[in-house]
């Protein structure tokens, strides 16, 4: 099983847009390239929340402000300007395609794309919100529904988005007194154009059914979690009792979000990495499309005794590049083989062999340990194991590849059934931005 991005990915000069170097995704962090400079949040990207509560409901805690000042992410952020570029030789196949395929200075923004991103989150959506810490145990399981709609034309079109947050029963409710449950209802600032393809920096696979996002606060799922857990004895205390939110000043928010190969379903994972660069939490919505009352609880992440043993063996697949923004032009695809192999003493290997369309093929062997719910990979990547046959993947530390001058990515891996996994990866370059994200259908073969 390829536990990293298997494809290659190019990396782009962020001035004049020309290829500079083409690298595997899935090679150690100790060798990729690329230097984060400025920060990773800067306050003209803010995208703000507002809520409205019910009658019965407590408002929501006051939205945080990220401030784009490098000092307040705990750890320090290369400048650009210092001319500290680091591109180590490294033995990959080259991508055609990554070099022919760029982007316009006039954003390139495709109306038609913005439409078929629309098209697929319309609906009413029910489900379970659930929340993990770094190291794989749930937290909290909160229910939730999800209206969404468009209005306007053309490039004018925006989506609505409001979220509705079961809140737990009330401790003044009378004894055999059976009443309605209560929903907080919060309203997400809309998006179009601007947004999506400027500040959230999306990677949007129409065909394939599948996005990531970029956001710069957490106060959304900070309301969900208040609301869904606290209730109405929410007072929107700083620190509320029994209750972990996530921080008020995170340096990267991602969300991906993959769709069901079977059912009108869909998973949505949330990177919330700390001040310092360090997991926070680990957020999912699993949601369900349709006016019916929802039946998710029917696929709900079921958890097994080791979470480890749908991952292992061999998978075959394919993976697509595309890069970030409504355009979202392809520029690497390859097929793909990987073999994943627990032994008696908690020790993982992996091989993985990518071809690209050119017929450039690289190999690499990786191997870690198993912990608990977590793999450790040489090279300082991590995979946190959940229920469900989900895994998200991420740095140790975000930090420390900044001050190597590395770049990063972040993965969510979906396991529906036995035999297909989806997973979606999303990859941050020298500039702290999501330049890419990258799709793989894969098939077990044994």
């Amino acid at each position: 099983m390829s536990i990293f991005v298997l494809a290659t990915i190019a990396i782009f000069s962020p001035t004049d847009k020309t290829t500079l170097h083409v690298y595997p995704l899935s090679f150690p962090f100790a060798r990729m390239a690329g230097a984060l400079s400025c920060t990773l949040l800067h306050s003209s990207h803010l995208l703000n929340f507002r809520a409205r509560s019910c009658p019965s409901s407590a408002p929501p805690s006051k939205e945080p402000f990220i401030s784009s000042r490098p000092e307040k992410f705990g750890f320090q952020l290369l400048s650009s300007r210092s001319g500290r570029q680091c591109f180590p030789s490294v033995a990959v196949a080259e991508s055609k395609a990554a070099s022919n395929v760029l982007v316009g200075d006039d954003g390139s923004i495709s109306i038609d794309a913005l439409r078929r991103f629309f098209d697929l989150s319309i609906g009413k959506w029910n489900g379970s919100f659930y929340q993990f810490d770094g190291n794989g145990r749930m937290l909290q399981r909160v229910s939730t529904k999800l209206s969404v709609s468009t209005y306007g034309e053309d490039d004018l079109i925006s989506l609505i988005q409001t979220l509705y947050i079961k809140q737990p029963p009330s401790s003044t409710m009378v004894s055999g007194y059976d009443s309605e449950p209560d929903w907080l209802e919060y309203k997400i600032k809309e998006t179009n154009m601007l947004t999506v393809d400027k500040y959230q920096q999306i990677g949007f696979f129409p065909t394939e059914k599948a996005f990531s996002l970029r956001y710069q606060t957490a106060g959304m799922l900070e309301t969900v979690l208040r609301a869904g857990v606290l209730g109405e004895d929410d007072i929107g205390e700083e620190s509320p009792r029994n209750l972990k939110l996530p921080s008020r000043y995170p340096s990267v928010v991602c969300e991906n979000c993959l769709y069901s190969l079977k059912k009108d379903m869909r998973i949505r994972a949330f990177h919330i990495m700390d001040p310092k660069g360090v997991v926070d939490m680990l957020l999912i919505f699993l949601e369900q499309r349709g006016d019916a009352p929802s039946s998710i609880s029917s696929y709900s992440l079921q958890d097994v005794p080791d979470r480890i043993i749908p991952f292992l063996g061999k998978w075959k697949g394919h993976s697509i590049t595309k890069r970030s923004g409504v355009y979202g032009a392809t520029i690497a695809e390859a097929e793909t083989v990987a073999f994943l192999e627990l032994d008696e003493n908690g020790q993982v290997v992996q091989d993985i062999t990518s071809t690209s369309t050119n017929g450039s093929t690289a190999k690499i062997h990786w191997s870690g340990t198993v912990s608990g719910n977590i793999i450790k990979f040489d090279g300082g990547f991590q995979l946190t194991l959940l229920p469900g046959g989900v895994y998200m993947g991420f740095p140790c530390d975000i930090a420390k590849s900044v001050s190597q001058s590395q770049s990063f990515h972040l993965e969510l891996c979906w396991i529906e059934s036995p035999e297909k996994r989806q997973r979606l990866v999303r990859t941050y370059d020298m500039d702290g931005l999501a330049v890419s994200s990258t799709y793989f259908l894969e098939t077990r073969v044994y």
